[in-house]
This record gives C-alpha cells, sequence and structure tokens, in this order.
C-alpha cells in the first residue's frame, strides 16, 4: 500500500502524510485527503488507498502530527487544539502543492472536520482543481466564497445532528450567488454515512454508515473527479 513522506509547507516547514499512488503512477492525477477528527488513522488510510484503486495518488497529510485517537472526548480535544486556518492555508496547501510536482492535477476532499477544511483550503489554495466535501463545514461566516475557483462537490446528510442540513442549504446559496460552481447531493442518512467503521455498540452515537448512499456517493465522486482531473 502506501508509504509516509515528507513534504514542505508554504512557510517552509516541514509535514508528514500517508501517500498511495496507483499502479500507473506516471502523470497520474492526485487527491489531498482530509481526516476526520480522529486523525491519520487505517480507516482514512483506506480512502487514500480507494482513491489510488481508481487511478489516483492520494496524500493524507498527518495534521496531528502523529497523534490519533479512538475516543470521541480526545478527537475533540485534538480538533479543538487544530489552528484550523493554519492547517488550510499550510499544511494542506502544502500538500496540494507538493502533489502539483508529480501531477498534472490535484483534487481535494474531506470528511466531517475534513470536510470544513476541505472547503477552507479552496479559499486558500488557487491550485487546487475540484473539491469533494463529505458532511463537515465550518461556521458560513469564514468562507469567502468569492475565493472559491474550483468546481465543488458535497455530500450530505439529511439526518445529521453534527451539520444541520438547514446550514448545508444556506453554504449552498451562499456558494450560488458567488457564482461558484457547485453540485450538492442529498442522502437520508446520518452523519458519517461513508465511514465503514461508523457500525455497531462501539460507533459514535449519532453516526451511521450506510454503504447503499456510500456507494451512490463514491461513484458520484469518482465521476465528478474523472470530469474535473482527468
Amino acid at each position: 500500500m502506501g508509504n509516509m513522506v515528507s513534504f514542505q509547507r508554504p512557510d517552509g516547514q516541514t509535514l508528514n502524510g500517508y501517500l498511495v499512488e496507483p499502479a500507473q503512477s506516471a502523470l497520474a492525477p492526485a487527491v489531498v485527503v482530509i481526516q476526520e477528527w480522529w486523525g491519520l488513522n487505517a480507516q482514512i488510510r483506506g480512502v487514500a488507498d480507494r482513491l489510488a484503486a481508481a487511478g489516483y495518488q492520494a496524500l493524507v497529510p498527518d495534521l496531528y502530527r502523529g497523534q490519533l485517537t479512538l475516543e470521541a472526548e480526545e478527537a475533540h480535544h485534538l480538533m479543538e487544539g487544530l489552528n484550523f486556518g493554519d492547517a488550510a492555508s499550510q499544511d494542506i496547501r502544502g500538500a496540494v502543492q507538493f502533489l502539483k510536482t508529480r501531477a498534472p492535477k490535484v483534487g481535494v476532499t474531506g470528511f466531517c472536520m475534513g470536510g470544513a477544511l476541505t472547503l477552507l483550503a479552496l479559499t486558500q489554495s488557487p491550485e487546487i482543481d475540484a473539491g469533494v466535501v463529505w458532511y463537515g463545514c465550518p461556521p458560513l461566516e469564514y468562507i469567502d466564497a468569492s475565493k472559491i475557483h474550483a468546481p465543488l462537490q458535497g455530500h450530505w446528510a439529511t439526518q445529521d445532528q453534527f451539520f444541520q442540513i438547514s446550514t448545508v442549504d444556506a453554504l449552498e446559496d451562499k456558494l450560488n450567488a458567488a457564482g461558484t460552481h457547485v453540485e450538492f447531493h442529498r442522502y437520508l442518512a446520518q452523519h458519517a454515512f461513508a465511514n465503514e467503521t461508523a457500525v455497531g455498540p462501539g460507533r459514535l452515537p449519532a453516526t451511521q454508515y450506510d454503504p447503499f448512499w456510500a456507494q451512490q456517493a463514491w461513484d458520484r465522486t469518482l465521476r465528478f473527479f474523472g470530469r474535473h482531473l482527468g
């Protein structure tokens, strides 16, 4: 599968990430994958592996600098300690710029916390060629939609208790008003419906994996990246 690599942020600091390459890696397009609040765990590495199987180079920047957790309270603590502005403008942009040296086009995708960071990164990184957000957004006042120039797809759960669908509607209105190329899809599902570990008694309350909707969202994601990244 993949390997840990080091790359530079725009400010010159070094960051690590999990990089996985497709079988035909020469000039393959690339995607930066942004973690949920759990950290760079096996599940998010599996997302990168899935993209590589579809023909993309995929890089997961280690936003927590080696820390990860299975406990929601600790995950919340780690997320609270993350500087979102720095992560979007430095960690994620550095990952995009690193992949731009290896790939003709680079997309970004993220889940939950990573979805919020994907939206912020789209305002900070003009190098991004396409973005796909999964059930996560920052407070809308932090999004300068006029700075989002890449096409954007979003996957949202109508039963999401963390990110209300009314907020998603307001986000879509804000993006449309700015002329963003935006395509949102809504699913009769709960938060984290594409996370295959959100099952059984150990799952976080108010999250639930749904394999049917997850497959549909993934099909749409790969078609979208296929159109915009090649």
